[in-house]
């Protein structure tokens, strides 16, 4: 995975091969020195064994994953698994991996520094009488559908004291539907796209923002339907989460952070 990548770029770990979504994220260039082992849903074992590599990185999300760790370890290659969701999970990786490259300085600049910043933003909401109310959509070029608790953003905006709409309407997770949305009236509307970035977007003009109700919206009459970056809150934001953070604070406290 490319986050998973560049985690141990950020910990000093040099890379002989990634999976094809290390280009396409454009997080990190692929070097003479990398090859590219297949894609994240089907990893080459050949050319990942052809490498030679000291470690594996591996998620327990993707079967064809689980399934190679067998080999590797029958081939003696240290390998691990991580999952990672929110930053907590990211501080962890990148305390593993530092200890494995003995580099606790780049645990500290890349991970302690951020988590610090984190801190420093929560702790100007702490104590907020008003809870904000959010819906959180993720589009793609055939629909869109809203998120509730299970990704980057959503964790983001519950630790920024708001209301996810959908964990109370969970119809929503799997059909955007305008009554519901109407009767909540969120405060702010957030989108991230999958795929083809304009595709989505068009998706959305031609979908549910042609209901005449659409434009009733609290959210949409004062310019709070934004659409987010798809570096800090589609892809994992790693070293940047801090400015993930940052970037929705500022949208939804502009009172405090403005």
């Amino acid at each position: 995975m490319g986050s998973y990548s560049e985690t141990w770029a950020l910990a000093g770990g040099s890379l002989v091969g990634v999976t094809d979504d290390v280009e396409r994220e454009g997080r990190m260039e692929i070097t003479n020195d990398m090859r590219v082992v297949g894609t994240i849903k089907d990893p080459n074992l050949e050319e990942i064994l052809s490498l030679d590599p000291d470690f594996v990185i591996l998620t327990p999300d993707v079967d064809n994953q689980i399934k190679i760790a067998e080999t590797l370890k029958q081939s003696n290659i240290n390998h691990a698994f991580f999952k990672v969701e929110e930053f907590e999970d990211y501080l962890k990786m990148l305390k593993i991996c530092t200890d494995i490259t003995a580099r606790k300085d780049l645990y500290e600049k890349n991970g302690l520094l951020i988590q610090k910043e984190i801190e420093d933003i929560l702790s100007k909401i702490e104590n907020k009488d008003k809870k904000h109310k959010v819906l959180f959509i993720r589009a793609f070029s055939s629909g869109a559908k809203a998120k509730k608790d299970d990704n980057v953003t959503c964790t983001i905006l519950k630790n920024l004291d708001t209301v996810n709409i959908a964990a109370q309407h969970p119809s929503l997770l799997e059909d955007l539907s305008i009554e519901e949305i109407i009767e909540e009236d969120p405060d702010f509307i957030f989108v991230t796209t999958m795929g083809d970035e304009q595709k989505a977007i068009d998706g959305l003009k031609n979908g549910i923002e042609t209901n005449p109700a659409w434009k009733s919206l609290s959210a949409v009459k004062n310019d709070r339907y934004i659409m987010l970056p798809k570096e800090l809150f589609h892809y994992k934001p790693n070293a940047k989460w801090g400015e993930s953070y940052r970037y929705l604070a500022e949208i939804i406290y502009p009172e405090i952070f403005n």
